[in-house]
């Protein structure tokens, strides 16, 4: 592995690693992708969850910076997105 070059996501030259999985999972990753897919299942699961993670850190950031999102509001631009109702979503 190349430690003194920074790459994205997805990018740079591959490199092997151990990951244990419970039985379960790697049965259901295997029913999906078959034995010769896993590496490419799991990099494309990790490049999700770093997106996701990254996602959770700037709307942390956001809601730091100006107060957590109304959720009156959320639900009314989720209804305009989807033509859904503009109450779904929001606690009574």
């Amino acid at each position: 592995m190349t430690d003194d070059v920074d790459f994205p996501p997805g990018d740079g030259p591959t490199s092997g690693i151990s990951v244990t999985l419970t039985a379960g999972t790697l049965q259901a990753i295997r029913e999906r992708v078959g034995k010769r897919g896993v590496s490419a299942y799991l990099e494309k699961a990790a490049q999700r969850q770093i997106e996701r993670d990254n996602l959770d850190e700037l709307i942390a950031d956001f809601d730091e910076m100006h107060g957590p999102a109304d959720p009156a509001a959320v639900a009314a631009k989720r209804a305009r997105l989807t033509g859904g109702d503009s109450n779904a979503g929001v606690a009574a």
